[in-house]
């Protein structure tokens, strides 16, 4: 008789021979809940669990390092799986309730093999007349990478190789019209598809989403499709992985209802756990079997020695988001979930930061309040040439046109920024929240129109006092640290503003002799940091004027 899988893998979870991470135990508990009390109409139907698994025991083999040509095992962790995706399913119709997973797995723990065969089973296994499977990717080299590899399942497998033909750019089921075919977003077009199974493989390296929902919007005339997505972490900020993440938490947490999506997140707890062998198991399943411990534990060494390599360790074998490399701020340091409401911050007293930038580019600004208890609470907005706000999302690869939908981005008519819409910023805040910007700091390059009209319309009648700042190390260097400490405290609230967070992921820091600190951009040239500087700014008029901020908010 078959196993449950589910069941199985959960005891040694509970157990503690198998170390899972917080996020795993969610899944796999609402899963257990679902066996001792299901859900009508699903029921768990343990001979369509196993289906997959049978289908990728018999007929796929493995066709590199020291396994070519051996049948492929599964693993406890990708059975218990596959029974989860395949094994819930209508009571009446048979259809499968699964119709979205995302697995986040460390590097080399055999996704590439999985995936490979999840993709041979729909397209042959899961009794679907005219199959199209797609494994999607950003560049085609990447898509390739799985349909290569089952391609060599089917050439090591006479009864794969009796039914499937290898084409020119695909596989082809002819008894069923199915085919199995590589996709990037680089693809004449994606427009026209009718897929029953979409993969995408590696998440992480998508910066646009369009792909995902083009892809997604693909399968709507099937009655049972399943997109899969298989990754690590990255250094790519609000892009579709984190979207899909943050969809996974909420999904695991009860915040979003939505029974047709599993996530499987195999991460690190906490980000200190890098350096315990005994926690490295959470975000590598294999470890020890598919992935060499002694590979990773050298990995981790290196780590300790090389912070530049510290990063890359951290992400892509612990999936911990981080920055890239020499980023002055680590993810973890950076991000906050806290929220507010401006109403909160009605009748208050701020201080205010700007960072105007040339006429085309990216101008932020932002205000600081903080309460009596030392919280703070930080307002970013960027203000954008509305003409260039579509070209810049393309070339930059940034969403800054989903940032304007949600009105984080001002766009200014044309193409040019026009410096009064960030004077206009400041009087809604004004006049809709009654909070008052009491000191705004600026950098004094290319300010003095701007300044004017400040001075013109919220000046001095409305005890609003314009502060330059001397964009140097020796200025800087001193609120940066403060700052840096405060968000890894969390005691900034910024609302989950992306805009700023992604320009916080995004700033480097220049070091003068003396070991004092100034922003600077990263590698990456369309990274901007301005909304960080912005910030920045603020938080430098803050610490100049702290004592009499404090006889403001009453302390």
């Amino acid at each position: 008789m078959a196993e449950n899988y589910i069941r199985l893998y959960w005891a040694k979870i509970q157990s503690g021979e198998i170390a899972a991470c917080r996020r795993l135990k969610q899944q796999y508990q609402k899963l257990i809940d679902e066996l001792d009390n299901p859900r009508d109409p699903w029921v768990f139907d343990l001979d369509a669990a196993n289906r997959p698994i049978e289908f990728i025991k018999r007929f796929c083999r493995h066709s590199k390092g020291k396994w070519i040509g051996q049948p492929v095992r599964l693993e406890l962790w990708q059975k218990a799986m596959l029974q989860s995706v395949f094994g819930f399913v209508h009571k009446e119709t048979g259809y499968r309730r699964c119709r979205e997973f995302v697995l986040l797995v460390g590097r080399k723990n055999g996704k590439s093999t999985l995936l490979a065969g999840i993709g041979l089973y729909m397209l042959i296994g899961d009794g679907e007349g005219g199959a199209e499977t797609y494994c999607v990717a950003t560049k085609r080299d990447q898509a390739r990478i799985v349909f290569s590899e089952a391609v060599n399942m089917v050439s090591q497998s006479p009864a794969l190789r009796k039914h499937l033909k290898k084409r020119k750019t695909d596989l082809y089921f002819p008894v069923a019209f199915g085919k199995f075919e590589p996709l990037a977003s680089e693809s004449n077009s994606l427009d026209g598809l009718n897929s029953h199974c979409v993969i995408i493989d590696e998440l992480h390296a998508i910066k646009d989403r369009k792909l995902y929902d083009v892809m997604k919007q693909s399968m709507a005339a099937r009655e049972q499709p399943l997109l899969a997505m298989i990754t690590t972490a990255g250094f790519i900020r609000e892009c579709i992985y984190d979207d899909i993440y943050d969809y996974a938490c909420r999904v695991l947490d009860g915040v979003v209802e939505d029974e047709r999506f599993l996530a499987f997140l195999y991460e690190l707890d906490d980000r200190s756990e890098w350096v315990d062998f005994r926690a490295w198991e959470k975000a590598n399943p294999g470890l020890g079997t598919i992935k060499s411990y002694e590979d990773l534990a050298a990995n981790v060494e290196r780590a300790k020695n090389d912070p530049n390599f510290l990063p890359t360790v951290l992400t892509k074998d612990f999936n911990i988001r981080e920055t890239s490399s020499g980023s002055w701020l680590t993810f973890e340091e950076a991000s906050n979930d806290a929220t507010f409401s401006p109403d909160e911050l009605r009748d208050t007293y701020a201080i205010g930061g700007v960072d105007l930038s040339a006429t085309t580019d990216l101008t932020a600004a932002a205000v600081l309040v903080m309460r009596s208890d030392g919280q703070m609470y930080a307002l970013v907005q960027g203000f954008m040439p509305g003409d260039m706000v579509e070209q810049r999302s393309k070339e930059d690869k940034v969403p800054y046109d989903r940032w304007v939908e949600r009105g984080l981005i001002t766009p200014c008519p044309g193409n040019r920024i026009d410096y009064r819409y960030v004077t206009d910023w400041f009087a809604r805040l004004r006049d809709e929240y009654g909070i008052s910007t009491y000191w705004i700091g600026y950098d004094s390059w290319n300010s003095p129109a701007w300044v004017e009209d400040m001075e013109t319309r919220l000046g001095y009648q409305n005890k609003v006092n314009l502060l330059p700042v001397i964009m140097g190390a020796k200025t800087l260097s001193a609120p940066m640290k403060v700052l840096r400490a405060d968000l890894a405290a969390k005691r900034i609230n910024y609302n989950r503003n992306p805009l700023l967070l992604w320009a916080l992921t995004n700033l480097a820091v220049e070091v003068d002799k003396n070991e004092n600190i100034r922003p600077v951009k990263g590698q990456n040239k369309r990274q901007r940091i301005d909304p960080a500087v912005a910030l920045i700014i603020a938080y430098t008029v803050l610490q100049q004027n702290f004592e009499d901020y404090k006889n403001l908010v009453e302390w």
